[in-house]
């Protein structure tokens, strides 16, 4: 029993270790072209609750409590989540630049506040890459979770997804 204890230490031990040489910044983002013109794009992805038709994390957790404050679409609108799959947090739209981007302020509960992405950049006048990012900073030990969660494939997804809805 001693021994299993002392492994279980030191295990803990060494993740606290290799924690301290991670990275705390983070930043995750992929790009899908869609086959409309960005001016429509922005008119959809804008609304933050049209996310529960394309985003991966809204769709795995269709009984999670949403709740709004606000005019969705417009800065200062706030979306704010509680379910069992996907816990509890809320996104706030901080930047909209009609037909270009929109940024938002994702806050899990813990650690600092990370900031969502959007861009839109016009291929011509009916194509448009869509890059969907995620950008903050996790504080020691938290930071060790880089090793294992990378959102960068449910962007992917949900860009899917999105394109599917879009180009209908």
């Amino acid at each position: 029993m001693k021994k299993f204890l002392l492994i279980i230490v030191a295990l803990i031990a060494l993740l606290l270790l290799v924690a301290a040489f991670l990275p705390k910044d983070f930043m995750s983002e992929r790009s899908v072209v869609i086959n409309r013109p960005s001016h429509e794009i922005y008119e959809y992805v804008k609304y933050v609750q049209n996310q529960d038709h394309y985003g991966v994390w809204n769709l795995s957790d269709p009984e999670m409590k949403r709740t709004t404050e606000g005019v969705d679409g417009t800065v200062g609108f706030k979306y704010s989540w509680d379910g069992k799959k996907v816990g509890k947090g809320s996104m706030t739209i901080t930047e909209l630049v009609e037909g270009k981007s929109i940024v938002s302020l994702l806050d899990f509960g813990f650690g600092e506040p990370a900031k969502s992405h959007m861009i839109l950049d016009p291929i011509d006048a009916n194509s448009t890459k869509v890059t969907w990012g995620l950008s903050g900073r996790s504080p020691w030990p938290l930071n060790l979770m880089s090793l294992f969660f990378d959102v960068g494939k449910d962007f992917e997804e949900g860009l899917q997804n999105l394109k599917g809805i879009l180009e209908k």
